[in-house]
């Protein structure tokens, strides 16, 4: 399969489409929205605590318990289902991964800023794989010199993968669409290092 590149320049992001039939795709929604055991995402920001909309869970092999934003977030182990995510991602990306921070966006009333997944605890030059179930959303990338944008939107079912230096050098947000009333799930599969 040749992928196309959406940045012009300092990173890679493919477009590997829709993976799922329409049908998997909401059987998919249905059974995260219902079987994960969603938490409200907290954050400290300029050193108040925050509890957000958005819901999230974290799987991960043992020990990959991950921070963001001042709060720590312990690894649940990998349900039979999120490993048979999990193993689809890898075949088709070519690559391994670790752990999955799951979203939950109940309505486009809720978004994710400019920020860029470059932790440290992340491996080099990561790969991360975005899959996409529900309503649909924009993504946006931003340059952090330059500031030029480039945007997809993101479909259920469709997976993204983000790699090399992209993290270096590129933001990324979901911005608040507000006529949008659906909800979304996006599961992020990474790679980090013990």
């Amino acid at each position: 399969m040749t992928l196309k590149n959406y940045l012009p320049y300092d990173g890679i992001v493919e477009d590997y489409g829709t993976i799922f039939s329409q049908q998997d795709a909401a059987d998919w929604f249905a059974y995260l929205q219902h079987q994960l055991p969603w938490q409200a995402d907290e954050v400290r920001i300029y050193g108040k605590h925050h509890v957000l909309k958005r819901l999230v869970v974290w799987y991960g092999d043992a020990g990959q318990n991950y921070q963001y934003s001042g709060i720590e977030r312990i690894a649940l182990p990998w349900s039979d289902a999120m490993l048979q995510l999990k193993h689809y991602i890898e075949q088709l990306t070519q690559s391994q991964f670790n752990s999955c921070l799951a979203n939950f966006y109940p309505s486009g009333n809720e978004g994710m800023g400019w920020h860029s997944d470059d932790d440290m605890s992340l491996a080099s030059e990561t790969t991360i794989a975005s899959l996409s179930f529900g309503a649909s959303r924009k993504f946006y990338l931003r340059h952090k010199q330059s500031q030029e944008k480039v945007s997809l939107a993101l479909n259920s079912g469709q997976l993204i993968v983000m790699r090399g230096t992209t993290q270096q050098h590129w933001q990324h947000q979901i911005p608040k669409m507000l006529r949008v009333h659906e909800p979304r799930i996006n599961l992020t599969f990474r790679q980090f290092v013990l």
